[in-house]
């Protein structure tokens, strides 16, 4: 049998794609999100009593936003009004609320105005929807895979509630794909496909919580795969491999997923996790993140959180981002990758971080202090007349390099700013500070 002369799969070939089709059309057929649609949930009575109100819900693409909506579109009694920041500008938006402030006026009939990725609507654009919100002449349900705190209006969010969406796990994308070759109606049930164990949990493995990426997979899949002689579409590795080729990662270099990425990254550098660390570089890394941005937080990291634990972090993190320039992408990969295992695997102590934090509080916060006259600078002529320099003591003038004297004029600092852990060469400061404090004390 020739590729495509079915009569079913010229059918198919002529309607919608596959995730639309089977796009569930009640709550009882969506998957996932059962934290915010669960039984008794507050938006699931909401919608289940079509008394929604102003919402804005976000979450990774495929995770069933433009699904829930509509949902809400065909069991509320209130006009629906679809709309694409894409495609749509402030225009249509205007031409909407005309509408629906007629359906208002004439039938007393609400309309729901649902704007997929609102993201795109800059600022001021999104202050068209404020007014009408605010009267009551729509509720505006608004989708976006960016963080809503970051892309949207604070007075549009207070006026919302947000709804937070999740990526669909392994299991929930199982269920949509084996519904989609049972379904007789919509999907695949009319045609004899089998598919192999490993096929399956490739493309649900690649999809990365994305179902619309796997029902696309799945269509790309059977569609180019020919009937053999029993009429059986066999789906083997290698064709879900051609069908779904590379992994898409969901990372805006802008947005909230560059923040929590990079957040992940030193926390588990922090966490002493070398492997953690490398997944997360990796990531960044295959996302396009500007690998400057990278090593910048890299030595950031080596004076914050390993310090004089082991000095060498700095020069080892300072070397990779100087290796970043001098060498590019991809080979910058490799020193960055060193730099990172070095920070995980190295002794910690951010005593350093927290000394210069007490001190900037007590410099904001306490009147300042002249400098001590024994301080001062006595390089410029005139400067001894002025009596600058008279008392200091040279501290390689005495035994050990050391002198008990003044450096901070007393009532000035709130207490100690630099307090040395016990980790790694930072011991050996602690060691000593005790050393020259007791002999200080000895003095007096």
């Amino acid at each position: 049998m020739a590729l495509f002369d079915d009569e079913r799969i010229a059918e198919a070939e002529t309607s919608e794609p596959l995730a639309a089709r089977m796009r569930p059309r009640s709550l009882d057929q969506f998957v996932g999100q059962e934290h915010i649609l669960g039984p008794g949930s507050i938006l699931r009575r909401a919608i289940e009593q079509d008394e929604i109100t102003s919402a804005v819900f976000w979450g990774p693409p495929g995770c069933g936003k433009s699904t829930l909506a509509s949902i809400i579109a065909g069991t509320s009694k209130s006009a629906f009004e679809n709309f694409s920041a894409v495609t749509s500008g402030v225009a249509d938006v205007r031409k909407a609320v005309e509408r629906a402030a007629d359906r208002r006026r004439a039938y007393g009939q609400k309309t729901i105005l649902f704007v997929d990725e609102i993201h795109r609507f800059n600022k001021a654009q999104q202050d068209a929807f404020l007014p009408h919100v605010e009267d009551g002449t729509i509720v505006l349900i608004g989708a976006t895979t960016e963080n809503p705190y970051f892309e949207v209006n604070s007075p549009l969010l207070s006026r919302s509630r947000i709804f937070k969406f999740e990526a669909l796990t392994d299991e929930h994308i199982r269920t949509i794909v084996d519904r989609a070759l049972a379904d007789r109606e919509r999907g695949f049930g009319n045609l004899t496909v089998e598919i192999e164990p490993d096929a399956l949990d490739h493309i649900i493995g690649v999809a990365s919580g994305d179902a619309r990426n796997a029902l696309n997979a799945l269509e790309m899949a059977v569609m180019t795969t020919a009937p053999g002689q029993d009429s059986v579409r066999r789906i083997t590795l290698k064709i879900a491999e051609e069908a779904i080729q590379q992994r898409v990662l969901n990372y805006d270099k802008n947005g909230d997923n560059h923040y929590d990425t990079i957040s992940a990254f030193i926390k588990s550098m922090r966490g002493s996790d070398p492997d953690a660390a490398l997944y997360w570089l990796a990531r960044m890394l295959h996302a396009g993140e500007d690998p400057r941005f990278i090593a910048r937080r890299i030595v950031i990291q080596a004076a914050e959180d390993v310090g004089n634990a082991d000095p060498m972090a700095l020069v080892v993190a300072t070397a990779a981002a100087q290796a970043v320039e001098f060498v590019g992408l991809p080979e910058a990969r490799i020193p960055l990758a060193q730099a990172a295992v070095y920070l995980a695997c190295a002794p910690k102590s951010n005593a350093s971080y927290v000394g210069i934090s007490r001190a900037m509080k007590d410099v904001a916060e306490r009147r300042p202090a002249p400098v001590p006259v024994h301080l001062r600078d006595t390089s410029y002529p005139g400067a001894k007349q002025l009596g600058h320099g008279k008392g200091y003591k040279y501290p390689h003038d005495f035994p050990g390099g050391h002198v008990g004297q003044e450096y901070v004029p007393e009532g000035t600092v709130s207490g100690p700013y630099y307090e040395p852990t016990d980790h790694g060469h930072e011991a050996k400061f602690r060691k000593r500070l005790e050393e020259l404090r007791k002999g200080a004390g000895e003095a007096e």
